[in-house]
């Protein structure tokens, strides 16, 4: 059996910053959230109010997938 290694969140949301094809002012402008709030957590020095993560994943286009075999393990 292989071990699925696992991403953070944060870390998957910070690339899809990288991927998205704008720079961070731009998703700072376009979403409201302070230019120097999405620079602390781009840089893993803080983290996003959930207000601030749901205006990014809306910009972004995210959502959240359950994996299942994650949500079987405290049953």
């Amino acid at each position: 059996m292989t071990k699925r290694r696992t991403t953070k969140l944060s870390d998957q949301v910070r690339r899809a910053i990288d991927d998205c094809g704008q720079t961070r002012y731009r998703i700072a402008q376009k979403t409201g959230i302070d230019q120097s709030a999405l620079a602390k957590f781009y840089n893993g020095h803080r983290g996003l109010s959930t207000t601030a993560l749901d205006r990014l994943g809306e910009y972004l286009g995210l959502r959240i997938v359950m994996d299942q075999t994650s949500t079987q393990k405290d049953k």
